[in-house]
């Protein structure tokens, strides 16, 4: 089965969960979300996928978390998610996909609930 993840090259937690797919024999679609951010439809998936909420996939201690205003209790589903298609770097890494499941790779361990056992 294909795997997907959302990857920052740049970022060592996103290297290394590419780095247990690649040595479990698997060559995911590379995602880099930075240059080709999610929709709003892809962001919803990927919510349902995790079983989360917007906040729960913000990286909250961004810049660009606070300078949106977002860190305000009062800030709905629908400015969060706005808000990482504007500023994609707020979005959690990596995040990988296989068919109806996904994982945020922290720590890059998480993943391996999605490869073992096939």
């Amino acid at each position: 089965m294909n795997l997907t993840i959302y990857h920052n090259p740049s970022c060592s937690k996103s290297r290394a969960t590419l780095a247990i797919l690649e040595d479990h024999g698997y060559k995911p679609t590379v995602v880099e979300y930075l240059s080709n951010p999610p929709s709003l439809a892809e962001l919803e998936t990927l919510l349902s996928l995790l079983g989360k909420e917007p906040i729960e996939i913000v990286r909250t201690k961004q810049e660009e978390f606070a300078q949106a205003g977002l860190d305000k209790p009062e800030v709905s589903r629908s400015e969060l998610l706005n808000a990482i298609t504007q500023w994609p770097v707020l979005l959690e890494r990596p995040i990988v996909v296989k068919g109806k499941h996904a994982v945020i790779g922290r720590p890059p361990e998480n993943v391996l609930a999605l490869i073992v056992d096939e």
